[in-house]
């Protein structure tokens, strides 16, 4: 018999297929926000008009615009934006960008809301063992306009990088996950193939461990299987055409199903936590950690979970093939990286990472239960 709590989150809308700066608008205009603060891609900021166009249709009430976000999130960079924004006093954040833009505006709802100013002070409100401190909730909320595929606006967790560490930490609050969701394929049509591209393995990466977790149930499962059917059939038509603005729509919707299982409280595994090790550490972006470890992890898993990995096979439309070879080769035919040396991470370092991805809170729920470094070091000598 199932058992288990779905507990649906805090977004009211999500708007698919509208331009972004007509959707914007109407959003604030149903929140009755007047002070918008926008957190933005600096490429899509600098080198085209799509900022500008938003900024118009918003007029005076836009009071500022911050677009300094590095990849992976990192403390100061969530401090110097929410430094802007309490200056702006500003009443609603509107992201446009990828997954580090999302998760820094979640990172300044719960900065504003509990008064911290310094890249220390995040220390008061990031999880621990995954379980988030007690604090004040955000009163300034954010809606988004995500130009990548990685889902993390679907979700009320964000990852910010401490420098000083060199580490991955989850900051959980369900009133960070923004109040809607605005997909435009056009505005994505910037976002550089690769990023896209690989971002969409990190969505098909959400699917993949929902669907294959021991944990998994029927709600989370239904998202999760149409969205990896979407994705393997989407993403291959992006990278033949990236003006197809029809399959780069069945991408979008494809990542927010991925992110069901997650989100009615389905964990991830092995993949995201050493990838969660991977982007901090060694740098390696968001996507491509996916793209390199899942396949590796799959494989790793089969001994526990076959029959979990035949639907994934299934809905990538290979029944009965292996999945960690389905995964493998359409990875390879997107032209994303597969192995670890490809993204330059080399075997003298495999027991650093093995060691940190253990503090993780997905590795500890992997399918396939790890009790140690050593099991962990097993999956990254397959990803090799």
């Amino acid at each position: 018999m199932h058992r288990g709590r779905v507990i649906f989150g805090a977004m009211d809308e999500v708007v698919f297929g509208h331009p972004a700066r007509e959707a914007v608008v109407e959003q604030l205009d149903r929140l009755g926000a007047q002070r918008a603060f926008l957190m933005v891609s600096g490429t899509l900021n600098r080198e085209t008009d799509e900022i500008e166009k938003i900024r118009q249709a918003l007029g005076s009430r836009c009071v500022g615009t911050f677009d300094q976000m590095p990849a992976h999130t990192p403390r100061a960079a969530v401090i110097a934006a929410t430094a802007q924004a309490r200056a702006a006093q500003a009443d609603l954040i509107v992201t446009i960008g990828g997954g580090s833009i999302t998760d820094g505006a979640k990172a300044v709802q719960l900065c504003l809301a509990n008064d911290v100013t310094t890249s220390d002070g995040i220390d008061l409100i990031r999880t621990r063992g995954g379980v988030a401190p007690e604090m004040k909730p955000p009163t300034v909320r954010q809606i988004s306009v995500p130009t990548t595929i990685a889902g993390g606006e679907f979700s009320s967790i964000a990852g910010v990088t401490n420098e000083a560490k060199r580490q991955k930490e989850m900051l959980r609050h369900p009133l960070v996950m923004p109040r809607a969701t605005i997909l435009d394929p056009e505005i994505s049509v910037h976002t550089p193939d690769w990023l896209f591209l690989s971002t969409g393995i990190r969505a098909v990466d959400h699917c993949v461990e929902g669907i294959c977790s021991r944990e998994a149930h029927p709600y989370g499962d239904a998202q999760a299987l149409k969205g990896l059917e979407m994705l393997a059939q989407g993403l291959p038509r992006v990278k033949a055409d990236p003006r197809h603005i029809s399959a780069r729509m069945d991408c979008q919707i494809g990542t927010w199903l991925s992110t069901g299982p997650l989100a009615s409280g389905v964990p991830m595994g092995a993949s995201h936590g050493i990838g969660y090790v991977l982007g901090a550490e060694f740098d390696v972006p968001h996507g491509y950690t996916s793209c390199v470890m899942l396949p590796a992890v799959l494989r790793w898993n089969k001994r526990d979970n076959a029959d979990r990995q035949a639907l994934v096979s299934a809905a990538m439309g290979h029944p009965g093939a292996d999945a960690g070879d389905v995964l493998d080769r359409f990875i390879r035919a997107l032209g994303m990286p597969r192995t670890l040396r490809d993204v330059h991470v080399g075997p003298e370092h495999f027991d650093r990472i093995a060691a940190q991805a253990m503090r993780t809170p997905w590795v500890p729920r992997n399918p396939r239960r790890i009790d140690g470094p050593a099991q962990v070091r097993e999956i990254l000598v397959i990803a090799a």
